[in-house]
């Protein structure tokens, strides 16, 4: 049983995992604030859109929906149709799904986009590597990028390297006495010396 958990701590605790993880949560709660801007705000629109286009007069209500079993209210004394009860496609909440969908997958576009940039980044810092040494080891002259790489690289090796040497030198020195000891050390001295 122990190994069981075990496994699933090293499953779940593996990158791929948490980052579907945290995918998830982030698209759920994306998700939630496009279906409010669709609905809230572009569903309306959308609706009074259709509703112009189809004349803008009480018929055009009825040519907003396609209605498939009509089913009729008397209202002032006039029959009319009954949204509420009748089965009809809305054609407004389609539109608008639609439009929702396209928001949700141009933003994941942009993520997935960001992190391949991201990923194909650290990639290029690996490859030029292997790119200079190539090129060094067949007598191939250097692009100015790939100078600039290597004056760069150089650069933090002397640095890092005189920060090693500067925490070496330091770390040789001896450690100050502590004033006390001294203290005492001269008291001691001083007697020894009075006693000869």
């Amino acid at each position: 049983m122990k190994k069981f958990f075990q496994e699933f701590k090293k499953f779940i605790s593996r990158g791929n995992v948490m980052d579907m993880a945290v995918g998830t949560i982030i698209g759920a709660a994306f998700t939630a604030i496009v279906t409010a801007l669709s609905n809230g705000i572009l569903k309306p629109i959308i609706n009074m859109v259709l509703y112009y286009c189809f004349g803008g007069d009480n018929d055009a209500l009825d040519k907003m929906y396609t209605v498939l079993v009509k089913v009729y209210k008397v209202e002032d004394g006039k029959q009319v149709l009954d949204l509420a009860n009748s089965i009809l496609i809305d054609w407004g909440a389609f539109i608008s799904a639609i439009i929702n969908f396209l928001l949700v997958a141009f933003v994941l576009f942009l993520i997935i986009k960001t992190f391949n940039n991201i990923k194909d980044g650290a990639e290029k810092s690996k490859n030029i590597d292997s790119r200079i040494e190539f090129k060094k080891s067949k007598g191939i002259k250097l692009t100015k990028k790939e100078q600039a790489y290597l004056v760069k690289k150089q650069a933090a090796l002397e640095a890092a390297e005189a920060e090693a040497k500067k925490k070496e030198e330091e770390a040789s020195k001896p450690a100050p006495k502590d004033p006390v000891v001294v203290l005492l050390e001269e008291i001691r001295d001083s007697l020894n010396k009075n006693e000869q």
